[in-house]
């Protein structure tokens, strides 16, 4: 298996570092969020039905489809306002993919899709797997399409460290032991945030969800389609319950899969994710001790000791880092090694990989597999270029909700919660709960309630040991959703659709093809 490929296909973009940030944890320059007793009672309003007479060229636009070196797929660039508050200030240019339904069948419009992050190419999504792994007979109604959200990829990129700064940055030790390694982290945080500054003050204010949402209708528009039919998965979930809240009369065949809460302050969100990390490495510890070949305990095992295990593995990397084979002089440290094994936490078919990078590590001394866990993860290729999934994804969160902490003494306060919600990743996550601490400029959005109230029915798809999105948050959205059915996969791994699950696939499939939602209160396994 391809390693990077997988966790390409399986991931949500929610990387270690900007963890804090993930609207899988979202986070922003501010005070801190308070719990969850605390989150917001107010309802993401919808929009006015009309559309602006200032916005109007730009749902006249008519795209100017070529190809795009990927056989079988056409693109195209269109334009948003760079501000909605004010149409008349720039546009931002956005990427556009397309690949036009096969057919037979009579053609049921655009089928756009995200594959999260944020920070996710959609296009790059679209053209890997979507466009040509979805299953055949939606790939024969629908055009596929993406777009890739402003500020990320082939949009407008947002731009923060270079190849070597990044290295650094990835290297950084999350787990501070005293106070001099608490100081080089805060500033490896706080140089990653002005360097974005630096280098993408244009964009920054204006990378937001709710900007991102309205762009698809723009997008909806452009395409032909009266209604939106969509997939999205994990950070998508976001955008596309977003875009039913802003535009409930236009929502046409929404799948959110691996969903997330809209409704949670970021420290709750870093929390509940650090839980659902531990419960992802509990199912992966079973599996592992009851295979021959599992370096971090003997047959029959208890999940805590084969957690107390790895948490020691990770100690003695932080005293001595391995060699790994790096053409760049990496070596494998703590940060480095826990990335990699989050990385395989997202799809159960990467955790034979995870064994034999732990058992080289462990045994032979050799980090190279657990680095291209970690590499697979950040997007970083053999030549030492990142693409832009990390500062795509903290310029998105950062601005989309209030900071979880605003100093580290906060953070130490709250070490013990998040242990004890992870005593394998708890404290490296809490310290990346610092990412939108120093961001350089302020949050425009607040935890909400999402209803998307007359929206057509909506399906909501929650994975029970989802490590990234947890099981609970796409209980909470289907609630919140006025017109959303729940979808319940009894399984592994992050999201549910195309995964392996007859049952999932045929119900999403089901609702694709002919508008049939799954039953209330299905489950899959």
């Amino acid at each position: 298996m391809d390693i990077r490929r997988s966790l390409r296909r399986s991931r949500t973009g929610v990387t270690l570092l900007s963890l804090a940030a993930l609207l899988v944890c979202g986070c922003s320059a501010g005070k801190p969020t308070g719990t969850a007793g605390s989150t917001a009672r107010a309802a993401l309003a919808a929009l006015p039905r009309a559309t602006p007479s200032a916005l109007a060229p730009y749902y006249a636009q008519k795209p100017s489809w070529r190809g795009c070196g990927v056989p079988g797929f056409e693109c195209a660039t269109m334009k948003a306002p760079l501000d909605y508050a004010e149409p008349g200030a720039g546009d931002v240019r956005l990427a556009v993919a397309r690949k036009q339904a096969t057919g037979p069948g009579k053609r049921l419009g655009s089928l756009l899709v995200n594959p999260g992050g944020p920070g996710g190419s959609a296009v790059g999504y679209l053209q890997q797997y979507a466009g040509i792994g979805y299953p055949a007979a939606v790939r024969a109604r629908y055009d596929m399409v993406a777009v890739d959200p402003r500020g990320v990829a082939r949009s407008e990129p947002v731009e923060c460290l270079d190849g070597p700064e990044m290295d650094a940055y990835t290297q950084t030790d999350t787990t501070p032991d005293d106070q001099r390694e608490r100081v080089e982290l805060v500033g490896a945080y706080k140089k990653f945030a002005e360097a974005c500054g630096a280098r993408s003050a244009r964009l920054l204010r204006h990378v937001s969800t709710v900007g991102a949402a309205r762009d698809m209708d723009i997008l909806r528009a452009i395409l032909g389609d009266g209604k939106l039919t969509y997939v999205g998965a994990s950070y998508g979930t976001f955008l596309g319950a977003t875009y039913a809240g802003l535009f409930p009369n236009r929502v046409g065949r929404l799948v959110l899969d691996g969903a997330m809460d809209p409704a949670l302050p970021a420290r709750r969100l870093n929390l509940d994710q650090t839980a659902g990390f531990e419960t992802a490495f509990r199912s992966f510890a079973k599996d592992c001790v009851r295979q021959p070949d599992c370096p971090l305990a003997a047959k029959g095992a208890t999940p805590a000791k084969v957690g107390e295990n790895l948490k020691a593995f990770f100690r003695r990397l932080d005293a001595h880092p391995l060699p790994a084979g790096d053409p760049d002089g990496r070596r494998l440290g703590e940060a480095l090694a826990t990335t990699g094994v989050i990385a395989a936490m997202y799809d159960e078919s990467t955790w034979e990989q995870l064994r034999e990078a732990l058992a080289s590590a462990m045994k032979e001394g050799d980090g190279a597999g657990l680095l291209i866990l970690s590499d697979a993860y950040y997007e970083r290729d053999a030549e030492g270029r990142y693409a832009n999934l990390m500062a795509a994804n903290a310029a998105v969160n950062c601005l989309d909700l209030p900071a979880a902490f605003s100093t580290p003494e906060q953070v130490e306060k709250a070490l013990p919660s998040f242990e004890k919600a992870s005593p394998v990743f708890g404290e490296g996550l809490a310290w990346a709960s610092l990412t939108c601490t120093y961001w350089p400029v302020a949050p425009t959005g607040e935890p909400q309630r999402i209803e998307a109230r007359g929206a057509a029915p909506i399906v909501v798809v929650g994975t029970t040991r989802d490590p990234a999105t947890p099981y609970p948050w796409a209980v909470s959205l289907s609630r919140q959703l006025t017109s959303a059915r729940l979808l319940t996969y009894q399984g592994d791994g992050h999201t549910a659709y195309g995964r392996g699950s007859a049952c999932v696939d045929s119900a999403i499939n089901a609702y694709l093809l002919h508008g049939t939602p799954p039953a209330k209160g299905k489950r899959c396994s």
